[in-house]
């Protein structure tokens, strides 16, 4: 969340910014200036009477010593009054500090200066594309209809055991999606990223350091009897490695790579959005984390970008990078760069990757900071990706490959398939 001094500083600017993410923030902006000054002006008034009542404690000792005792007992009851009044002002302050952190968590992170206004997907701006488009035989058919032919994935069986969106993946389809994960892992380590396995459950403190609580949009499933939270992403348990933590300015940057299944309770549309693997409510994903110093974020966005193009162009499909604007980025984020492959038989843009910097957004929820040269604590930045999510990957390297004797696999995954093609027997 940002800081309060951030906000009480540079109240215009806030407000100004906030409306390029098309939150009109004067109102709950000007209610944390006020009780900013509330806090600030209790906790001066809490601080003098707590010096008046050491001074007093000091002073009554000296009176009884010297013999003073109607001076001393009169002080002593003027400590009893003080000590009702401190608690008060104590009971005062905790209210006033909750309302101002109610208030905190309901606004959004502020966003860059590059970040482009607009309200909706469309108004995203293309970065760059690259790959080759597919030729398709004669014929071709989406996904569902391939994952059905050579029997890789069981829609309706995932159906039957849980719901729509939880599909079984089969014998080759299954072997890809393990092939995916390892080669995404692998090429995440040759980049210098540490493999942690987290817990695919998180607790509330967790879900409240990198923003997904308070759930704004309902989207996590809840284990309501042990008040646990499935995660929509391994972003929130391996960036929560951090939470608490104090580190030093030559440890960073701290880079970490996790594979995790996602879980998403978002209800999305319908039609050809959701249908195959469009829209999952469990998913497979590998997610790459960074924490940064603040003067190097920036140039680390780029190099989480730019990585991230090198796994679309080892898996030869066709791509875009969208600089996301206002209306369409995250609560959390201050700038994201989305990554979209073309899935040729539904001759349409898929998302595959999002790629953010958060700056100290998500690390003053955490109070994850280093100690730099100078001895002093500062917040942290905080960057993660998608590197990358499988289904929609999966999708187009189906569509994008078929042809009339099977579907061809991309040469860089051939030795994690350990086969060429996947065709009928």
């Amino acid at each position: 969340m940002l800081t309060l001094k951030y906000i009480t500083e540079n109240t215009a600017e806030v407000i100004t910014r906030l409306g390029k993410k098309n939150f009109d923030g004067a109102a709950i902006i000007a209610q944390v200036v006020e009780l900013d000054s509330l806090r600030k002006a209790t906790q001066t008034q809490l601080d003098n009477q707590a010096a008046e009542m050491n001074n007093l404690s000091k002073e009554i000792g000296m009176l009884f010593k010297q013999g003073k005792q109607a001076e001393a007992a009169s002080a002593k009851e003027k400590t009893t009054e003080l000590k009702d009044s401190i608690k008060i002002l104590d009971d005062k302050l905790s209210e006033i500090e909750q309302s101002l952190n109610n208030l905190l968590v309901q606004i959004p992170n502020l966003p860059h200066e590059s970040v482009p206004a607009g309200k909706h997907a469309e108004d995203n701006l293309i970065e760059r594309t690259g790959g080759a488009m597919p030729n398709l035989p004669e014929g071709a058919v989406p996904h569902w209809d391939l994952a059905k032919k050579y029997d890789l994935i069981d829609f309706e069986l995932g159906v039957k055991i849980s719901g729509a969106g939880f599909p079984v993946y089969k014998g080759k389809g299954a072997r890809l999606q393990r092939a995916l994960i390892n080669f995404f892992l692998d090429n995440a380590r040759d980049a210098g990223y540490l493999e942690v396995q987290p817990p695919y459950v998180v607790n509330a403190a967790s879900g409240y350091g990198t923003g997904q609580l308070p759930d704004k949009e309902g989207q996590m499933y809840h284990c309501t009897v042990d008040d646990l939270y499935l995660i929509p992403t391994a972003e929130v348990p391996v960036t929560n490695i951090y939470r608490d933590v104090i580190l030093e300015e030559k440890e960073l940057p701290i880079k970490n790579t996790a594979y995790s299944a996602c879980f998403r309770r978002e209800a999305g549309s319908y039609g050809k959005d959701v249908r195959g693997l469009n829209r999952l409510h469990q998913f497979d994903k590998v997610e790459i984390v960074q924490i940064q110093h603040p003067e190097k974020s920036y140039e680390t966005l780029t190099e989480m970008v730019n990585y991230v193009q090198t796994l679309v162009d080892k898996l030869e499909l066709p791509w875009r990078i969208l600089r996301l604007c206002g209306g369409d980025m995250s609560f959390t984020s201050a700038l994201t760069f989305d990554f979209e492959v073309y899935s040729a038989a539904q001759e349409r843009w898929l998302e595959v990757s999002s790629v953010s910097n958060f700056e100290s957004y998500q690390a003053n929820r955490l109070k994850c900071r280093f100690k730099g040269a100078d001895k002093k604590t500062q917040l942290a930045h905080t960057l993660n990706g998608s590197a990358m999510a499988l289904p929609r990957i999966v999708a187009a390297l189906l569509e994008n490959n078929q042809t009339p004797e099977g579907i061809r696999i991309p040469k860089a995954l051939i030795p994690y398939t350990d086969y060429r093609l996947i065709a009928n027997r």
